[in-house]
C-alpha cells in the first residue's frame, strides 16, 4: 500500500469505478436475463397455444379451477337475485329428476319388433334361401323366418331422347313472311346450351361440391363409376349455369336475412388465385376495391392473394347467407349491411368497431362473449386462478341464458338487467382487483391484454342486457364458417373472382336449406326446375318457405339430434347448478 494519502484516495477511487463498472454490468446483465427469461415465458405461451390448437380439445368447457363449479353470486346480491339463485337450483333438481325418469323409462322400455325393420317405403325383392332338395325329402315346410338386409346399388345414369315433332306448312297455303315454314314444339328452357343436361346433373353436381364438400376431380370418379367421365371444365359450365338460375335466389335470401333485428357476422380466408390480367369489373358495385388489390398481386408477381369468405346468420329468422370478397376489407360488410338497420354482433374485429357510426347509427354493434372467453381461456397455464374465477362468472352468464331460453322478450330482458348485470359488475369488479393488477397479472402478460381486450369492449360486450333480441354470443355464425373451412380443405382455392361470388351464391341456398333441416337434393332439384320453367316467386322458393309445403323432405334426425344435445347440456348445467344448494 502506499505511504501518500493522495497516492490511497487514487486507488480508492480506482477500485470504487471498477467496483461501479461491474456493478452496472451486472445490472445489464440481469435485465437481459429477465429479458431473456419474459421472452422465454412468452415463447413457451406461444408453443403451448399452438399446441393446444393442433392436439388440444376443442371445447371450452372446464369442470376445473377455483370456483370453476359454483354458481355464486356475491355477498351483495340483492332479494331479486338471491330468489333467482334458489329458483336456478330448484329447476336444476326437477331438470335432473325429469333426466332421470327418462332414462329409466329408455331402459326399462323392451325393444319394438318395428325398431329393427327398415321404412316400409323402401322397396323389397323376398329371395328364398332354402335346403338342398336331398334333405328337404320327408320334410313339412312350416314356414320362413324373414330377415331384412339392406342393399346398396350404385345410382345409375341414363341417356333422355327428347324427340320433338317437326310439321311442314302445306306450299298452296298462304302465309305471312314472319310465319315459319316448319312448326315444332315449344322447347323449355334447358340447363346449358342444347339442352344437354338435366336438371338432375347439376343438383348433384352442385350438392357435391358444397354440401359433401367434394371438389371436381372427385366428382370424376363418382360419375365415371357410373359410365360417364366429364372433364372439369363441363363440371365448371354445369356449376355456372346452376348459379345463374338461382341467383336471384340468393340475393333474395339475403335481402331477408336482413329483416331480421340481429344478424350475426364472421369470416374465413380463402386462397385466390391471382390472374393474369383484370377482369372486366364493369357495373361491378366493388370494381374499386377489386381492382386495387388485384392489380398490386399481378404487379408484384404474387401467384396467389388471401382473399375472404364472409358468412351471416340471422339470429332468429331461419336463413343464412355468404358473401365473397378480395381482401379482408371492411368494405365487404359495409357493403352488404348498406341498407340494413339492426344490431350486428361478432368479435372485436376493427372493422366492426365503428360501424355505428360509418352507418349513421343504422348499425349498433354487440361484441361476442365467447370470444372474450376464449382470449381468457388461453392463459390458463400462465394464471390459472384467476382465469378460473373469470371463467366462472363468464358461466353463470351463460347459466342465465339457459334459464331464459324459453321465455319472452320482455321478461327475458328483465332477467338480463337484474341477474346478467349483476354478475356483469362482478366480473368488472374482479377485473380491477389486485388479483388482476400488478405486479400479479402485468399489463403485457397475455392474461393483461385479454383483460385489456374486455375493458374496451365492454360496452359492446353488454349489448344483450339492453336487447332481449341480441344473443350473448355469436357461435351460430361461427359454426356456419365451418361449412367453409371444410369445402376449402377439399377444393383447396378459388381459381377467380366470378368463381368466389358464384360459391357464396350456391353457400347462401344450400346453407339456408340445410338450416332449415331440407333434403337439400330433393330441395334443389325442385327449385332449379321451377327457376328454369320461368318462376320468379322467390319468396315462395325460399327454403323456409318450400319447407311448409315439402313436409316429406324435412329431416327430422336432424332436429332429433339438436334436441338430445340441448338436453345432455341442459342436464349437465343443471348438475352443476345443483351442487351450490
Amino acid at each position: 500500500m502506499p505511504d501518500d494519502m493522495e497516492a490511497l484516495r487514487r486507488m480508492v477511487a480506482s477500485l470504487q469505478s471498477q467496483v461501479e463498472e461491474q456493478a452496472h454490468s451486472v445490472l445489464e446483465l440481469k435485465n437481459h436475463n429477465d429479458k431473456l427469461e419474459q421472452k422465454n415465458i412468452d415463447l413457451q405461451l406461444k408453443v403451448d397455444k399452438l399446441l393446444q390448437q393442433l392436439f388440444g380439445r376443442r371445447s371450452e368447457r372446464r369442470v376445473d379451477g377455483d370456483g370453476q363449479l359454483f354458481l355464486d353470486l356475491g355477498e351483495v346480491a340483492t332479494p331479486e337475485v338471491v330468489s333467482a339463485l334458489e329458483e336456478a337450483v330448484r329447476e336444476a333438481e326437477q331438470v335432473i329428476e325429469d333426466a332421470e325418469e327418462e332414462k329409466q323409462k329408455r331402459r326399462s322400455r323392451p325393444p319394438r319388433k318395428s325398431d329393427r325393420k327398415f321404412p316400409e317405403h323402401l322397396p323389397r325383392v323376398e329371395r328364398i334361401v332354402d335346403l338342398p332338395e336331398d334333405r328337404r325329402e320327408g320334410l313339412k315346410l312350416i314356414g320362413y323366418d324373414e330377415v331384412e338386409t339392406l342393399e346398396w346399388i350404385r345410382p345409375e345414369l341414363r341417356v333422355r331422347i327428347n324427340k320433338y315433332a317437326k310439321y311442314a306448312l302445306p306450299v298452296e297455303k298462304n302465309r305471312a313472311d314472319e310465319e315459319p315454314a316448319i312448326i315444332s314444339p315449344e322447347r323449355p328452357t334447358g340447363l346449358v346450351a342444347g339442352d344437354r343436361f338435366d336438371a338432375s346433373v347439376g343438383v348433384e353436381v352442385i350438392a357435391w361440391k358444397y354440401f359433401y364438400h367434394l371438389p371436381f376431380y372427385r366428382q370424376q370418379d363418382l360419375f365415371g363409376g357410373c359410365g360417364w367421365t366429364p372433364s372439369r371444365s363441363t363440371l365448371a359450365n354445369i356449376e355456372t349455369s346452376v348459379e345463374f338460375a338461382l341467383r336471384p335466389l340468393a340475393e333474395h335470401l339475403r335481402s331477408f336475412l336482413k329483416t331480421d333485428a340481429c344478424v350475426g357476422c364472421d369470416d374465413t380466408g380463402v386462397v385466390l388465385i391471382t390472374p393474369t390480367a383484370i377482369p372486366d369489373l364493369s357495373n361491378h358495385p366493388r370494381a374499386e376495391r377489386i381492382g386495387e388489390v388485384l392489380e398490386k398481386a399481378i404487379a408484384s408477381g404474387k401467384p396467389s392473394i388471401q382473399a375472404n369468405f364472409w358468412g351471416y346468420y340471422a339470429s332468429r329468422l331461419p336463413v343464412v347467407a355468404f358473401d365473397f370478397t378480395v381482401s379482408r376489407h371492411r368494405d365487404g360488410p359495409d357493403d352488404v349491411l348498406a341498407d340494413y338497420e339492426g344490431t350486428l354482433i361478432g368479435d372485436c374485429w376493427s372493422g366492426f368497431q365503428k360501424i355505428d357510426v360509418r352507418s349513421d347509427s343504422r348499425i349498433t354493434f354487440a361484441a361476442c362473449w365467447a370470444h372474450a372467453r376464449r382470449k381468457i381461456d388461453e392463459c390458463r397455464g400462465a394464471f390459472p386462478i384467476q382465469v378460473a374465477k373469470l371463467e366462472s362468472l363468464i358461466r353463470m352468464l351463460y347459466d342465465i341464458e339457459d334459464q331464459i331460453k324459453t321465455l319472452d322478450d320482455a321478461e327475458r330482458l328483465s332477467r338480463r338487467q337484474s341477474l346478467s348485470r349483476h354478475v356483469l359488475g362482478s366480473i368488472e369488479e374482479y377485473l380491477e382487483s389486485e388479483a388482476m393488477s400488478s405486479p400479479k397479472v402485468l399489463p403485457k402478460s397475455n392474461l393483461g391484454q385479454a383483460a385489456a381486450y374486455v375493458r374496451r369492449h365492454w360496452a359492446a360486450l353488454n349489448r344483450s342486457t339492453e336487447d332481449a333480441r341480441v344473443p350473448i354470443d355469436n357461435n351460430d355464425c361461427e359454426q356456419l364458417m365451418k361449412r367453409v373451412a371444410t369445402g376449402r380443405k377439399n377444393w383447396l382455392f378459388k381459381g377467380s373472382l366470378s368463381a368466389g361470388e358464384r360459391a357464396a351464391n350456391l353457400m347462401t341456398i344450400i346453407g339456408t336449406a340445410i338450416r332449415n333441416d331440407l333434403d337439400v337434393h330433393a330441395y334443389l332439384d325442385d327449385v332449379l326446375r321451377r327457376a328454369l320453367a320461368g318462376e320468379t316467386d322467390w319468396s315462395a322458393l325460399s327454403p323456409h318457405a318450400w319447407r311448409d309445403s315439402h313436409p316429406e323432405s324435412i329431416r327430422d334426425y336432424r332436429q332429433d339430434e339438436r334436441r338430445q344435445a340441448a338436453d345432455r347440456k341442459r342436464v349437465r348445467r343443471a348438475r352443476r347448478r345443483q351442487l351450490k344448494k
